[in-house]
């Protein structure tokens, strides 16, 4: 059975999930070098895409970490390309240029192709929001989504993130990710070696059957189960989440869930494997892509 994320710490972060897209220009290693214009310009245009949208310009300025004036002036210059529109009470939202970039993107991505028709199938046969992510360095980026047409608000949107540390598809990524494949004895990553000992075991036992889910805790309103997605050259190209309210989502059912959602992985990673090698993939935690 797959590994329950069960620490306090994780417990936490399902409660109130961080799953912003504009989180501050100290958000990971890679920020530590002082941001130039174009830092801050993609800083604000992540901001831009969050949940809630349009945004005001307070908001965005706490989103980014950016002086107000900074974030105005950067907002007036991409409204000027293209990228952000003004919306009313002086607040902003994406403009029609960004919005075309990400539907072309999207439209023509191949892993997606491949992703899509699962997903659809998956949500039909659970009646569950079914996710496709990847990660970009400490974040998983929800890429692709399947949602009930109606009804609770508890999934994830396209282009979402969440932290590494959130829940069960972040915990999944980083046991993976670092502990050697076929290693059941394998000791949790360096940079967990001071957490809980919860959060080892279940790090360790997310190495050994290859899926995860979320606590039952009473305060967290949706819960989740993760299954890995290899490329052909059987490195983590993605992860399945499967999700939905925790009152319908308890361990029984999640046993039930977990063969559904490891048998659409591998008919993702089949279609994967008829593809050159797929450019939408992990981006480890130096920023390269793997």
């Amino acid at each position: 059975m797959g590994k329950t994320v069960n620490s306090r710490s994780q417990a936490a972060a399902l409660a109130a999930p961080d799953v912003s897209p504009g989180e501050g220009l100290a958000a990971g290693p890679a920020d530590r070098i002082a941001p130039g214009p174009v830092d801050k310009a993609m800083e604000v245009l992540s901001a831009l895409v969050a949940t809630g949208a349009p945004h005001r310009l307070a908001e965005l300025s706490r989103r980014t970490g950016l002086a107000k004036p900074t974030v105005h002036r950067l907002l007036r210059s991409l409204a000027a390309a293209g990228f952000a529109e003004a919306a009313e009470g002086g607040s902003y939202r994406p403009g029609p240029r960004l919005l075309g970039l990400a539907a072309a993107v999207l439209a023509e991505e191949p892993v997606l192709r491949h992703v899509r028709p699962v997903l659809g199938e998956l949500h039909a046969r659970t009646g569950l929001f079914a996710s496709y992510a990847v990660r970009d360095r400490e974040w998983l980026v929800h890429v692709e989504v399947s949602a009930p047409g109606a009804g609770l608000a508890l999934g994830p949107r396209p282009g979402e993130r969440e932290r590494l540390t959130a829940g069960a598809a972040g915990l999944l990524v980083r046991a993976l990710s670092e502990a050697p494949a076929g290693n059941e004895d394998a000791e949790a990553p360096a940079e967990d070696a001071e957490a809980p000992a919860e959060d080892a075991e279940a790090l360790a036992g997310a190495a050994r059957t290859g899926w995860t889910l979320d606590s039952a805790d009473a305060g967290a309103a949706r819960r989740a189960l993760a299954v890995p997605v290899h490329g052909p050259d059987g490195a983590l190209a993605g992860v399945l989440v499967l999700g939905g309210p925790l009152f319908t989502f308890d361990d029984t059912a999640a046993g039930m869930y977990a063969p559904l959602a490891l048998s659409a992985a591998r008919g993702i990673e089949a279609g994967l494997a008829s593809e050159a090698p797929p450019h939408l993939g992990l981006v480890g935690a130096g920023g390269e892509e793997r």
